[in-house]
């Protein structure tokens, strides 16, 4: 009995040491899978790649900061907004102008004449103690009728006040 005993021991101290080394190769096949977050390690192509790599991936480089760029946003909408507020105004000047263009070709337009219009001659707008308007060759400085401005008439048939 004392030899099977033996033999018993013997057979466990083997499976054991078995289960023991085959316990050691698995800790140490995960090892070599995962290597440490200093290490840069590609594991789809198994190389290092620290090489080629845009920024600096060892400990002792220096850390990647995030700039403030609040600053530059700020200088950035007030230049934009400073342009925008330009152009609107710019676009405000352009459409007085037009009304203005507008209303005196609509002054014109419905006031009385009995002539052609020639294209380039200048022309002059009065009117009557009645408030009609009329459009005359007659200038100014010859007649006494309230005179509203004097104007040209253009390729486009629009009146162009002088």
């Amino acid at each position: 009995m004392e030899v099977a005993v033996r033999r018993c021991k013997r057979l466990f101290y083997q499976l054991l040491s078995v289960n023991f080394v085959v316990a050691i190769e698995y800790k140490i096949m995960k090892n070599k899978s995962k290597k440490p977050d200093s290490v840069v390690f590609d594991e789809k192509q198994e190389q290092y790649n620290a090489h080629i790599l845009p920024y600096a991936s060892n400990v002792g480089a220096p850390s990647i900061q995030i700039e403030d760029i609040s600053n530059w946003k700020k200088i950035s909408v007030n230049k934009i907004n400073h342009q925008f507020k330009a152009k609107y105004q710019k676009i405000q000047e352009e459409y007085q102008q037009m009304m203005e263009q507008f209303e005196y070709n609509q002054l014109i337009y419905q006031a009385n004449f009995n002539f052609e219009p020639v294209i380039g001659e200048h022309y002059h707008l009065y009117r009557r103690d009645n408030g009609e308007t009329f459009l005359s060759i007659i200038g100014p400085n010859e007649c006494n009728f309230d005179h509203i401005g004097s104007f040209q008439l253009n390729l486009d048939k629009m009146w162009v006040k002088l």
